[in-house]
């Protein structure tokens, strides 16, 4: 199978991490309030790769993926929260761990790039 293009891979794990976020926002308490974390750091992933691809200059598409990798990084920890507290015989959870961090692999290497060309 040929790589996914990183647009549509950060897009398609954001719907993944709205689907979740609506199943946790129908219970109250802390699911709801974990959910609206994990949905605004798994969405911003893609937001900000869509961003970096109209960078006004290198420094912007490097400034654009660094905050996308960040967000990741925030993502998999809320990801591993709701593991181990309220979501631990979860199925949908090891797939989205998995794609976060494959996301954070793909992200920092695009970073170290970016910065050795400029």
């Amino acid at each position: 199978m040929p790589p996914r293009d990183i647009l549509e891979r950060t897009f398609e794990f954001a719907v993944r991490v709205v689907n979740l976020c609506v199943a946790l926002g129908e219970r109250p308490g802390a699911p709801r309030r974990l959910s609206d974390q994990l949905l605004n750091a798994g969405t911003s992933i893609g937001a900000n790769v869509e961003e970096a691809q109209a960078g006004q200059s290198r420094a912007d598409f490097i400034s654009k993926y660094s905050i996308a990798l960040k967000e990741a990084r925030e993502t998999s920890y809320w990801l591993r929260l709701l593991r181990a507290t309220i979501l631990k015989d979860s199925q949908v959870l090891p797939p989205l761990l998995d794609e976060v961090e494959e996301l954070k692999r793909i992200l920092g290497a695009i970073v170290c790039r970016a910065k050795e060309n400029s």
